[in-house]
């Protein structure tokens, strides 16, 4: 039988988990019935400080399809990706939420798309944004109108990190090692073929989402970095920008001195052009040590993520 691993990364859900793990178990009994296809859930706990791994713990010697890796502390959920990747056996690959935000009735939809040859790669899409903050639903719409006009990987808006893969796209996410990841970009970096299934948004079936409004802008500057080199493209314009707009300010200020005679405004003048090239510059160095500081990170050459305990280490 062909094997599917089920992703799933956790971060303080253990409100979440007893609900997740019926469902999912449930849609694993299908998934053999209709499908003759076999399921392991690989549970990944990125440094927990709740009851999850303790349940995790639980569920390894109760179920034998179950396994986990828990983390020696919070490495994100990018991290937990990919390291759920690296120690996937199955032939299809998929990730999850545990809050059931991404409904297990659809691993059936994804299998059947994958099953036709031609894709490689099922991923769910959120067809609204209900429940979301309004402020928020707008700045997700504009960073994905930004991305994909300033980036060549493909950037679907209301795409989710629930997708189903074939183990040919999986090895090639696995290539990618770079300690900087930025799952999003990289699914449509790589290329390959996918069949979009719409959804419409789920909430938590419990606990508090991890995701607050400043931590996914610092996420979205993390992709744009990852993906694009357009912002440093921006900072030089601007510096040949302000040099002509110096130029022919200066140019202006002696016509205007020379042939009629009209005094030369001070302080205020003075103030504000200080100001504007000032915050140009502060901007513009900005840009450029966000790009040297990913750089810095990945000469370091550090492990992605570091694994306290498995489920070996509890059989």
């Amino acid at each position: 039988m062909p094997l599917l691993t089920i992703i799933v990364p956790c971060y303080n859900e253990q409100e979440s988990l007893p609900h997740f793990y019926s469902a999912i178990v449930d849609e694993a009994a299908k998934l053999n019935t209709a499908y003759a296809l076999d399921a392991e859930i690989l549970f990944i706990n990125d440094g927990s400080q709740d009851g999850t791994l303790p349940l995790l713990r639980q569920y390894t010697v109760d179920d034998e399809r179950i396994r986990y890796l828990s983390f020696s502390r919070n490495f994100g959920k990018e991290a937990a990706i990919f390291a759920g990747l690296e120690k996937a056996f199955g032939d299809y690959i998929v990730f999850m939420d545990a809050d059931l935000q991404h409904p297990p009735a659809m691993l059936g939809q994804m299998y059947e798309a994958l099953q036709t040859g031609e894709y490689d790669i099922a991923a769910a899409r959120r067809v609204d944004r209900k429940g979301e903050p309004p402020i928020r639903s707008f700045f997700a719409r504009l960073f994905y109108q930004m991305i994909n006009k300033i980036s060549k990987a493909d950037f679907v808006d209301g795409a989710s990190d629930y997708r189903m893969l074939t183990r040919q796209a999986a090895n090639a996410i696995l290539s990618m090692g770079e300690y900087n990841r930025f799952s999003k970009g990289i699914f449509g970096w790589i290329g390959f073929k996918t069949s979009w299934i719409p959804y419409e948004n789920v909430e938590r079936v419990a606990g508090e989402t991890k995701w607050s409004f400043w931590g996914l802008l610092i996420y979205s500057i993390e992709g744009i970095v990852a993906f694009s080199t357009t912002p440093l493209a921006i900072s030089s314009v601007l510096g040949i920008l302000f040099c002509l707009v110096a130029v022919i300010g200066i140019i202006g200020v002696i016509i205007k001195t020379v042939i009629w005679g009209d005094p030369v405004a001070g302080y205020p003048t003075l103030t504000c052009l200080l100001l504007l090239i000032g915050g140009t510059l502060q901007l513009s160095l900005g840009i450029i040590g966000q790009y040297l500081a990913k750089t810095y990170l990945e000469t370091k050459k550090r492990p992605i993520y570091i694994v306290r305990e498995t489920e070996e280490d509890v059989k």
